[in-house]
């Protein structure tokens, strides 16, 4: 059983405060995956960290940028996250490794993502558990763009051929027009007007876009707060399944 995780920059995170983890949150997500078990690929988002400089320097996933400051500025920001969580894991026995996707990814310039899925692939079948996230990357004849932890996902999910796909977010799932959690999506027009049909919340994307991203892919994917990682590690489907 594979397993693609991603932890929201908005739960590891105290997003209105640049660079600031909320360690609480972090610290149960830890828990949960100690003592999860199977092939498991985790990606976190940039919360306070990799958007705060991403906005400020005007990038995101299609507006590049040539300047080399704001690109060290914003990959050396999801580096300190990264650390962080990665230290946060191996305090509950998981054996997390980081992989920095600035290091090996790039966009083509028609935009198609170029991804290391070997090194990744092999990373899991060795018995570690890699933890990749979003950031930046270089992006043929616009500079460099942003690589969301959403389209992350995505790309490991595909590569790995992934059984299942967790977004551990903010909220309890996806929330209909009267602030129910939707229990299944398999259509974005059954809750576009819901979500809102614009996908630019933030430099990635909000939940019009993480919906839209998973209903891409193959494997079920699950949306679920915290309170509902260890019941998704379990096996079961908290929160809203998409696709």
């Amino acid at each position: 059983m594979t397993t693609v995780l991603k932890l929201g920059g908005s739960v590891i995170t105290e997003k209105e405060t640049p660079e600031t983890v909320d360690d609480a949150a972090l610290q149960r997500a830890s828990a949960a995956l100690g003592g999860s078990s199977g092939r498991l690929a985790v990606v976190h988002g940039g919360g306070s960290f990799g958007h705060h400089y991403a906005a400020s320097h005007g990038v995101s996933t299609t507006a590049g940028t040539r300047d080399d400051v704001a690109i060290r500025e914003i990959h050396g920001a999801m580096k300190r996250l990264n650390a962080a969580v990665i230290d946060a894991l191996v305090e509950t026995g998981v054996p997390a490794v980081p992989v920095h996707p600035f290091s090996g990814a790039y966009r083509r310039s028609d935009g198609t993502l170029r991804f290391p899925e070997g090194a990744v692939a092999t990373t899991l079948e060795e018995g570690f558990v890699p933890v990749l996230h979003g950031d930046v990357v270089a992006h043929a004849t616009e500079g460099a763009t942003i690589l969301s932890g959403d389209e992350l996902v995505v790309a490991l999910a595909e590569a790995l051929s992934a059984d299942r796909v967790g977004v551990c977010s903010a909220v309890s799932g996806v929330y209909d027009a009267d602030g129910e959690v939707i229990a299944h999506i398999d259509s974005f027009d059954d809750v576009a007007a819901a979500v809102g049909a614009s996908d630019e919340t933030d430099v990635t994307g909000g939940m019009a876009g993480k919906v839209r991203t998973l209903l891409s892919l193959d494997a079920p994917a699950s949306v679920f707060g915290v309170d509902g990682l260890g019941a998704f590690l379990d096996g079961d489907d908290p929160g809203t399944r998409i696709g």
